[in-house]
């Protein structure tokens, strides 16, 4: 039984073959012929090959390939907890500067006064 490769490499030499315009007439359908019962074959075996793709591509993970997809989950998804509690903790810091801010404001004009008092005295 011949590879694809092979088979392919023989359907191209009859290709040529018959091309050739000093073929008679019983030898060109002769390769004709082959020709055509080559490409069915090679056409079979395309067939069978992407059965077997689709096979694949559609078929479930075993358990090894599961767990590993698993553990490649796990680091994302303790990722976003991560970025979640920080946006939170962000949040929450953000509510309590504002509060802050309010405190030091007025604390910086009680300090600043008497100091620009002494501005206008010195």
């Amino acid at each position: 039984m011949n590879t694809f490769e092979e088979n392919m490499a023989r359907l191209e030499e009859l290709s040529e073959k018959i091309r050739n315009p000093e073929i008679g007439i019983e030898d060109a359908l002769s390769t004709f012929e082959e020709g055509i019962r080559l490409a069915k074959t090679l056409e079979n075996e395309i067939e069978k090959i992407e059965g077997k793709i689709q096979i694949l591509m559609n078929s479930p993970l075993d358990e090894k390939q599961e767990a590993a997809e698993t553990s490649k989950e796990q680091p994302r998804k303790q990722q976003k907890k991560n970025e979640q509690k920080k946006a939170e903790e962000k949040q929450a810091a953000t509510e309590d500067d504002g509060l802050d801010d309010g405190l030091e404001f007025d604390l910086f004009e009680e300090q600043s006064a008497p100091s620009e008092g002494l501005r206008q005295n010195g």
